[in-house]
């Protein structure tokens, strides 16, 4: 009795442990919403009770552990390795990445905005391919990834060209030009809450923080997807837009970049 009680134990363990590792897995990476259910719900939530940690602090220790500390491009193979064997986790991801990558080397942006910094990973990217003296402000309304993200670009050695600021993209797109001493922005990255990329859009239009030329590229817009904003954009006189088409972060689900370029 005892010795088949031990058997169907270690049947379901073995069993579980398939189902968590391979079969789930491999079965949502075709559909974004349920990848997105999978990781950033039931697995986060079920690794941060056993663990005892959160999603990003595992992050940065993956960093830590992997990435040399005063090179950019060994923090971003880290955290890519991390989320594609250890845990998924939303950052633009290397795919799309590398879209992020061509569009910023074409443009050479002196001055940068990011809306939604999360640890970092997009701000690493970013700010690794700037030409001297150029800056990037990041916004994260999360006070807890604040804190890792900064501890991340710190490892990357880029603190002088990011300047994080914690707070509401809303209340702080109308400081912009007092606070930091901008007129305009070269380049926006959107990349926060997807409800906020057209009311912030529009705020940073009538702000005047865009000028004939500056560029916005906003990430996940098929998933979670943003359709008021690419309806906006795509019909929008202001706007010249066009859609680079790639997958969700670390899966197989479709997903793209928006570029916009705004016409004045």
């Amino acid at each position: 009795m005892l010795l088949v009680l031990l058997c169907w134990c270690v049947g379901a363990t073995l069993l579980l442990y398939v189902l968590y590792s391979w079969l789930i897995p491999t079965a949502v990476q075709f559909s974004g919403s349920l990848a997105l259910l999978w990781h950033d719900v039931i697995v986060e939530r079920a690794l941060d009770t056993l663990t005892k940690s959160t999603r990003p602090q595992r992050l940065l220790k993956a960093v830590q552990k992997h990435a040399t500390r005063g090179d950019p491009q060994s923090v971003i193979s880290a955290i890519d390795h991390f989320c594609r064997h250890s845990e998924w986790a939303m950052n633009v991801g290397d795919e799309k990445g590398c879209i992020l990558d061509s569009v910023v080397s074409e443009l050479n942006p002196e001055k940068v905005l990011e809306l939604g910094t999360y640890c970092g990973y997009s701000t690493v990217r970013i700010a690794r391919l700037l030409p001297p003296g150029a800056r990037l402000i990041t916004l994260e309304f999360n006070a807890d990834y604040a804190a890792i993200a900064r501890q991340v670009i710190a490892w990357a050695g880029l603190e002088d060209k990011v300047q994080l600021v914690e707070g509401a993209s809303g209340d702080w797109i109308p400081r912009m030009k007092e606070h930091f001493g901008i007129e305009t922005f070269d380049f926006v990255f959107l990349d926060h809450w997807k409800d906020r990329y057209l009311p912030d859009t529009k705020l940073m239009e009538d702000c005047g923080l865009l000028r004939k030329g500056t560029v916005l590229l906003a990430d996940n817009v098929i998933c979670p997807g943003v359709p008021d904003y690419l309806e906006y954009v795509r019909n929008s006189l202001s706007y010249k837009s066009c859609y680079f088409k790639s997958h969700l972060e670390y899966t197989k689900a479709e997903d793209g970049l928006e570029k916009s370029v705004f016409l004045g």
